[in-house]
């Protein structure tokens, strides 16, 4: 399992410790596929949870592939999963998008 986002550090951090910049690297690795990227779009560009059905279609890969990129973003904590009967649906995690633009912030506060 990957290390959540919440223990990374901004890159422009004066010294990263090895655990902040495995941390740090895992979230970039989560996001180093472009059909992982491709699915973190849809979901922001949604004004509710995306159900894994819609996720399946338009990606061009298989339902396996789909739920294996899922697992990954999960799993570095960039997205959240509610179960609705048989169906999956995801969402960002409440302060991913805090997260992700912290870690790519150039300034770090004094």
């Amino acid at each position: 399992m990957e290390l959540p986002i919440a223990c990374c550090a901004p890159v422009a951090a004066p010294d990263l410790s090895a655990e902040e910049a495995e941390a740090t690297a895992g979230l970039f690795k989560a996001l180093g596929d472009p059909h992982r990227v491709r699915i973190v779009n849809r979901i922001v560009n949604s004004h509710e949870p995306v159900c894994v059905c819609e996720l399946n279609e338009g990606l061009g890969i298989s339902q396996p592939t789909v739920s294996f990129h899922l697992r990954k973003l999960l799993d570095a904590g960039i997205l959240e999963r509610e179960q609705r009967g048989t169906w999956a649906y995801y969402s960002l995690t409440a302060d991913a998008m805090d997260i992700l633009s912290s870690v790519l912030r150039t300034e770090v506060p004094a």
